[in-house]
């Protein structure tokens, strides 16, 4: 008769680790943490980073040693959607791109003039229908328009609206977040901003959003410019 192995007792994890000398307490903080960022698919939490470090870690602190740490090195970290992750500069995005094996730096991805017009008036009237895009736009913002933003996870379906049919109205998403670089919606540049770009116009030109934004400044002598 077989006997059920004991399963043994899983250490418990030591954030403290109180019996290192202070120095090399906050290497392995910071080791542990930039491990924790470098291994998630998905922008990390402050919440989720805290419980990694000891009670009397400055997590900001932290979290500035690791971003001049990197300075010299060809990704940094990004506060985004609410979170922390590990972002590759924009100068390497065409080096990332040229690799054509399916490797994505994380960036904008290609969108027509009419895309980056509703994401970006979706952006800053949400929850906005499909009708109110058009109205916006001056011409018919179709339905392929919306599919497509919503297979790149830039937007999700919200609420419907008060309206006859209710239709569904459109809302960004973490994506989106992640994607523009912003750690909220807070983060959204004033629409003038986006007016005097000609993000806002109604037969919107060809334009960098990602300069719009701010995203990508220090780079920026690095980047090619974007072609529709």
């Amino acid at each position: 008769m077989s006997r059920r192995k004991k399963r043994e007792a899983r250490p418990l994890f030591d954030s403290d680790l109180a019996e290192l000398p202070e120095g090399a307490r906050w290497r392995e903080w910071m080791g542990r943490v930039e491990a924790a960022i470098f291994a998630s698919a998905s922008p990390v939490t402050r919440e989720a980073l805290a419980r990694l470090v000891g009670r009397e870690c400055n997590l900001d602190d932290l979290l500035d040693d690791i971003a001049d740490e990197l300075r010299s090195r060809p990704y940094e970290l990004a506060a985004v959607a609410g979170g922390y992750q590990l972002r590759t500069k924009p100068r390497y995005a065409g080096a990332i791109r040229a690799l054509g094996n399916g490797a994505t730096d994380g960036g904008l991805p290609e969108l027509t003039p009419t895309e980056l017009f509703a994401v970006t008036a979706i952006a800053y009237l949400q929850p906005a229908t499909r009708a109110e895009l058009s109205r916006l736009a001056g011409r018919e913002v179709s339905r392929d328009v919306i599919a497509r933003l919503k297979r790149l996870d830039l937007i999700a379906a919200g609420p419907r609206a008060p309206e006859p049919g209710a239709p569904y109205a459109y809302v960004t998403t973490r994506q989106f977040l992640s994607v523009f670089g912003l750690a909220s919606l807070r983060d959204l540049p004033d629409i003038e901003r986006l007016e005097d770009a000609g993000l806002l116009d109604p037969v919107p030109p060809a334009v960098d959003l990602d300069g719009v934004l701010g995203l990508g400044e220090e780079d920026a002598a690095f980047e090619d410019e974007a072609d529709d």
